[in-house]
């Protein structure tokens, strides 16, 4: 089978915290926002056609690796060192607020890594198309040369509201004309081959607003709305739905496509307990608004 599909992002095992308690962590679970796009693309595809790099430290939980090779063993190139431990985050929550910190060292993935794995050149003539979302704790102005640097080279751009507002050096309150000026703006810089490229900046419970350089901007709504099973929503980011959302668009326009992430996100406990059909019908929701985002690219 050919390689379909090839993460960047880097795995992290994500403890938790929340403020009502002794501050110790909750739990620890799977998290990295490339290791859910990995996740999320097994829905619809073969594992022999997913590929990520997994660096195992010392301390690496079984039950983690258990619940991974559930989603196919042949996904993960797993690189051992008992030297040293796994890269780990810590979330913590305090009403609206969320503050996430690196507990211990990470490993950065580049295309380097790639080489003498069965991911280094996944099929001859291959022609990916990068979409592209930026490492968090790298959306700072002092970071907008670089990310100008390879725009011309990124099919679809795609932080969300906070990230996008930072790198430009925006007032940090996200509404929707921040937002839509945010967007102009990383057009204008150029996004894409000869400026053909998208920018999605995914605004939680505003929904997501999508904009080319030919086609006026567009708002997408949140799929659950204030009229309707309002009730049902436990959050609007995740890690899983999130990556879930940009893998549903990009089924849409490639068929074999390089997905580009460094990026965490804010990972959802219930992701880690729901079933895969549960996945399945939450997708299929999502696939719906995804519809409605890539008609507005047309």
């Amino acid at each position: 089978m050919t390689i379909q599909f090839v993460t960047f992002g880097m795995f992290i095992i994500d403890e938790f915290s929340f403020a009502d308690e002794q501050g110790k962590p909750t739990g620890e679970t799977i998290g990295g926002g490339g290791t859910y796009a990995t996740i999320g693309a097994r829905i619809w595809l073969p594992p022999d056609s997913l590929g990520m790099i997994i660096d195992r430290g010392n301390d690496f939980p079984e039950d983690i690796q258990n619940r991974l090779l559930t989603y196919g063993s042949d996904i993960w190139h797993f690189r051992d060192d008992s030297n040293r431990v796994t890269t780990r985050s810590r979330n913590s929550y305090k009403g609206e607020y969320r503050g996430f910190e690196y507990i211990t060292p990470r490993i950065r993935l580049t295309p380097r890594d790639l080489e003498k794995t069965r991911l280094t050149r996944p099929s001859s003539g291959w022609n990916p198309t990068a979409i592209f979302e930026p490492i968090p704790d790298r959306c700072i102005p002092e970071e907008l040369p670089s990310l100008k640097a390879v725009l011309p080279h990124i099919a679809i751009l795609s932080p969300n509201a906070e990230e996008a507002l930072s790198l430009l050096s925006l007032p940090l309150i996200v509404t929707k004309s921040a937002v839509e000026i945010a967007a102009s703006e990383f057009l204008k810089m150029g996004v894409g081959k000869e400026n053909s490229g998208s920018v999605i900046i995914r605004s939680g419970a505003l929904g997501a607003y999508v904009m080319t350089s030919d086609r006026k901007g567009r708002w997408i709504d949140a799929f659950w709305s204030s009229a309707e099973n309002i009730d049902k929503v436990v959050d609007v980011t995740g890690d899983f739905f999130g990556r879930i959302f940009l893998i549903i668009l990009m089924e849409n326009q490639v068929q074999a496509t390089l997905f580009l992430v460094g990026l965490l996100r804010d990972c959802l406990s219930q992701t880690e307990t729901s079933t895969k059909r549960h996945y399945m019908l939450r997708c299929q929701r999502l696939s719906r608004f995804n519809n409605l985002v890539f008609h507005t690219l047309q």
